[in-house]
């Protein structure tokens, strides 16, 4: 079995003794053997103060809920926000109450994920802080190898694109932050606590590790796997299956005719993937208690799916065939639509937009990518 960060702690251990520690962390926060950080921290270290991402450090909070600070009922600890509504970082108060801070959350290897950001904005403040960053590493669930789609352009940072990744980046959570603090100049004390025993080209599956959802909208591995093409109709008029209990795996509306949109897509043939027609209707989420109809995606080869591509091909697809497709306005005036901020562009929105140079742009961008990571491989 591959082992995470947190499974290897102890040649690591000296670095935090005698430390007052913070801990940004969530459910997936666990060894191999389901003991959370947060209780092996409290328990064999000083754990003063733990700093909540989105979905609160034990996951009873919302997508998109703001998170207050509280008192963890458990350890007693004082857990404070890092997803408040005007501002997502490390306060100089929050910090004086650490001399080191801990990060451990399973990233699912996509950008518009936002744990990634609630790592880098924290990695940036203790850098400005001069407290010292660990990140207890854990896998890429979807290799760390494969890249995928545009990289983020210059205008678009926002909290679901703040770093100029590929949309599929193939780097663990460890590497992204050596990344960033050697590409920004951040020069913050960062020590990562490696995996053992993952490869590069493995796959979750691969691992021998049991999947622990790292937010409801990812349950399954096969989420995770087609998450970085379909996330993107977060920023449409269609629901991306929130509200089912196949988010990220159902897309649909009221006006999509399934049998005809299925047959459009499979027709294409692409890689690894089958579209099934479906009716559903959401229980909460965009056309929420309205039936809707759709497809639903099968992966039917883990290798040899290309998820951004498959669901740059299906937003196209609906776009062309469905005239009451639209992609939704910016959430508060003077900002860039929300398909622009995934995106990390304004391309999908084009009027001229063509699907065979959009993606060999991305194939373009992607390689680009690959040679520009490389350097910051552990693994």
């Amino acid at each position: 079995m591959v082992r995470n960060g947190i499974d290897n702690l102890e040649p690591y251990a000296h670095l935090l003794k005698g430390k007052r520690l913070g801990l940004i962390t969530s459910p997936t926060g666990l060894t191999h053997d389901f003991v959370s950080t947060i209780e092996i921290l409290h328990e064999r270290f000083h754990l003063a103060a733990m700093f909540s991402p989105e979905h609160g450090v034990r996951g009873d909070q919302d997508a998109g809920g703001l998170v207050d600070a509280y008192v963890d009922p458990i350890t007693g600890v004082p857990v404070y926000s890092l997803y408040r509504k005007d501002s997502k970082r490390l306060t100089p108060e929050m910090l004086d109450q650490v001399d080191m801070v801990v990060y451990d959350i399973q990233d699912v290897g996509t950008r518009y994920y936002t744990f990634i950001y609630t790592m880098l904005y924290a990695l940036e403040d203790c850098a400005k802080a001069g407290k010292p960053f660990v990140v207890l590493d854990r896998v890429d669930p979807l290799d760390g190898v494969t890249v995928e789609g545009n990289v983020l352009k210059p205008g678009y940072l926002s909290f679901v694109g703040n770093y100029p990744l590929a949309v599929r980046y193939g780097l663990t959570a460890g590497e992204v932050a050596a990344m960033a603090n050697g590409e920004m100049g951040w020069n913050a004390e960062l020590h990562v606590v490696r995996c053992a025993g993952w490869e590069r080209g493995m796959l979750f599956p691969d691992t021998g590790r049991t999947w622990v959802h790292p937010s409801m909208g990812i349950p399954r591995f096969e989420t995770a796997l087609l998450y970085p093409g379909t996330c993107l109709f977060e920023g449409t008029n269609l629901s991306e299956g929130r509200g089912t209990t196949f988010p990220f795996e159902m897309i649909g509306a009221p006006y999509i005719e399934p049998e005809k949109l299925a047959d459009a897509m499979n027709r294409r043939q692409l890689p690894g993937v089958r579209f099934r027609p479906v009716y559903f209707k959401p229980t909460a989420s965009k056309h929420q208690g309205e039936r809707c109809g759709g497809v639903q995606l099968y992966v039917t080869d883990v290798r040899e799916l290309k998820p951004l591509e498959t669901g740059v091909t299906l937003l196209d697809t609906i776009r062309r065939m469905f005239p009451e497709f639209a992609f939704l306005p910016p959430i508060k005036e003077g900002s860039r639509p929300f398909i622009d901020l995934l995106c990390g562009d304004r391309l999908y929105r084009d009027e001229a937009f063509d699907l065979p140079a959009a993606l060999e742009q991305f194939r373009q961008e992607s390689r680009a990518f690959e040679e520009r990571k490389r350097s910051y491989h552990l693994y």
